[in-house]
């Protein structure tokens, strides 16, 4: 089974591209992120022609997330505990296939840091630790999967020191990553491929795809149980070289179920 993660930067602009790609990767579960609609608005007819149904959190031009999947869909989650206040569309959780439990989440950029948005990125972390936490103690098979906006190291920018006191970076942010990785969720994308400049995201700014200035900030954690079954993982970047590509691309990983 193959679950990608794929930020569409407004799934209305992108949809050819994003129709395009599902044809030919034909992934099994996709978790969309930046939506920038709401769920009336989203194109449901256009993604079910395409084999795919669709759990859909969505809010007026800003965030929202989806899961599509070409298997049974069941949601279990429509928004990530701990704030019941909060209203901002970032996380959507379901049972795939009655057996793999897939949360789709878009983590708050956090800039600039100087403001209240980033407290509000590291409460949601913090909150994200715990929703984390309690799917490990169900044992199942999981994949939170999305743009965490964090770049979990220096190997992870291809400017350190420019993005140094960036909200990707700041230690905070690392720091509230590695919590999840020590609950013991695996980087899916680390452990099959480790490679240098393994980036998902390029800024439409100075030619930064072409020159490869980019950042990874999308990830795949997969519980010890998902790990367990971890085939392989990649980039495709593909995407981001066709037309009015969204500034970041799918990352993806495979399991043997």
């Amino acid at each position: 089974m193959r679950i990608a993660s794929f930020n569409v930067n407004s799934v209305k602009a992108r949809l050819p591209a994003l129709l395009a790609w599902l044809g030919e990767a034909r992934p099994d579960v996709v978790c969309l992120q930046e939506l920038k609609c709401e769920e009336a608005g989203f194109p449901r007819l256009e993604i079910e022609d395409a084999g795919y149904q669709a759990a859909v959190v969505g809010q007026k031009s800003y965030n929202g997330v989806a899961i599509l999947t070409r298997h049974s869909l069941e949601v279990e989650c429509r928004a990530l505990p701990g704030a019941p206040d909060d209203l901002q569309a970032r996380y959507v959780e379901a049972l795939i296939g009655g057996k793999l439990r897939v949360g789709g989440l878009y983590l708050p950029n956090g800039n600039p840091v100087d403001s209240e948005k980033f407290p509000y990125k590291l409460n949601w972390m913090s909150r994200l630790v715990e929703r984390a936490r309690e799917l490990l103690a169900l044992e199942e098979m999981t994949v939170l999967a999305g743009d965490y906006n964090v770049c979990p190291s220096d190997g992870d920018v291809y400017d350190p020191i420019a993005f140094a006191n960036d909200a990707l970076c700041r230690r905070e942010s690392r720091a509230a990553f590695r919590r999840l990785l020590h609950l013991g969720y695996v980087d899916g994308l680390m452990a099959s491929d480790p490679g240098p400049r393994r980036f998902t995201y390029w800024d439409y700014q100075n030619r930064a795809f072409e020159r490869d200035d980019g950042l990874r900030i999308d990830h795949l954690l997969l519980s010890p149980q998902a790990a367990d079954r971890l085939v392989d993982a990649g980039v495709d970047k593909g995407p981001r070289s066709g037309g009015r590509p969204s500034d970041h691309t799918p990352v993806w990983c495979e399991l043997d179920l």
